[in-house]
């Protein structure tokens, strides 16, 4: 199959249909039109025919619209209302400034019923014609259009996301496990920011097994596609097709977790108690250096590093920090200010109102970059005491990670 092949026969040229499943109904909310070309032996994708950047942007994007009209002429004569999903490389979308796209799109659908197109823009290089593209993008959202953007794992391109701010924000899991778990993690968190405060909703795309899409589900996805769940078809499956398979895996899912936090719940409380039973014992003391070495020693197992702040952020204690298995004395960290930090007020402010402890979410230490969590504490009206726990205590009590 070349490119001189498929132009000269895009009779050939058929549109497959993937599922697209929400967990919030557990059934298809969705297709994705995808290309193949049809052979002697059977159909091949046209994924490397549209992503080769030898052949002409005119050829491609005659095959893109040829496809496109196809599809469309299935799915309209269908009397359902699901998504339809339409992968564009935004350079070749551009080169009569989406008109063509639009006018197929409405040859088809017109009114309210654009409003169940969703343009999936790839994630290739198009930041020469970002502004131009900005103002097509306004235009088709005028019509009820959505725009899905693809996101291929790396940690760049945020402010791309940002600039676009799309219905759909597609993550690309095959691309994530290609990097470290601790780096898939930071980048997910900050898709999963970035995708709240833009009110975009995430796709996990590449799911083939079922830790994958537990992962997609417990990382905020609120749709899912992958061989697991459905494979590109000719025919659109019933929609229904997994809805009670689905709805069991996520009662599973929804099991697991709740038992997980039931835990770090249980082990929140056992840190307060155990807190208020060392400060029954052990008065604190003014210069607070004793004090934290007597509780260090205690929670040696669990911790590596002791501070106090008081409510403003101001470090009022010395670091008590353990290095090569013994516990050092930090001076240097006195009267610095962390009130910087994502959730430090807040934090203070609730256990000022609380008189209890909590334990943080997870993630990376500034200075030794391992993923930990931090358990604070109030000791009176104006300190807090910081323990921050290590890796090692939290990989052996598995529900901390």
């Amino acid at each position: 199959m070349n490119s001189e092949d498929i132009l000269a026969n895009l009779d050939r040229v058929q549109p497959f249909f993937q599922p697209i499943f929400s967990a919030d109904e557990h059934r298809v909310a969705g297709f994705e039109i995808l290309g193949r070309y049809k052979t002697e032996t059977g159909y091949q994708s046209l994924g490397p025919f549209f992503l080769d950047s030898k052949i002409p942007m005119e050829y491609r994007n005659e095959v893109d619209n040829n496809l496109l009209d196809k599809a469309l002429a299935i799915l309209s004569a269908k009397e359902e209302d699901f998504l339809i999903f339409i992968n564009r490389d935004p350079n070749l979308l551009m080169i009569d400034h989406g008109e063509q796209f639009l006018s197929i799109i409405q040859t088809y659908f017109k009114g309210d019923a654009v409003s169940r197109i969703v343009l999936e823009l790839s994630d290739t290089d198009y930041e020469e014609i970002l502004d131009s593209l900005q103002h097509v993008l306004s235009y088709y959202r005028t019509f009820g259009m959505k725009i899905a953007l693809d996101h291929n794992g790396a940690e760049s391109k945020m402010d791309r996301i940002a600039q676009i701010s799309p219905h759909i924000l597609k993550v690309n899991l095959e691309q994530l496990r290609k990097t470290s778990g601790e780096v898939t993690q930071v980048i997910l968190f900050s898709l999963s920011f970035l995708a709240r405060k833009i009110g975009a909703n995430l796709l996990f795309e590449h799911i083939e097994s079922q830790y994958q899409l537990r992962y997609a589900w417990k990382n905020g996805g609120r749709y899912y596609q992958g061989f697991l769940l459905a494979k590109p078809e000719l025919e659109l499956v019933d929609r229904d097709i997994l809805r009670e398979n689905f709805k069991k895996e996520c009662r599973g899912f929804i099991t697991l977790e709740m038992k997980k936090l039931e835990n770090v719940y249980q082990l929140t409380n056992k840190f307060n108690e155990d807190m208020k039973s060392f400060m029954v014992k052990h008065k604190k003391t003014a210069g607070y250096g004793e004090w934290l070495h007597t509780l260090a020693e205690k929670i040696e197992s669990m911790s590596f590093r002791l501070y106090i702040c008081n409510e403003e952020g101001f470090q009022i204690s010395p670091n008590i920090l353990k290095k090569e298995g013994n516990w050092i004395v930090q001076e240097t960290y006195m009267g610095k200010n962390w009130s910087w930090r994502p959730y430090f007020l807040e934090n203070i402010v609730q256990m000022k109102h609380e008189k209890k402890g909590i334990l943080s979410d997870l993630y990376s230490d500034i200075e030794s970059g391992e993923t930990i969590r931090t358990f604070s504490f109030p000791l009176d009206h104006n300190s807090y005491l910081f323990i921050d726990l290590s890796y090692e205590y939290l990989y052996e009590n598995d529900d901390l990670l």
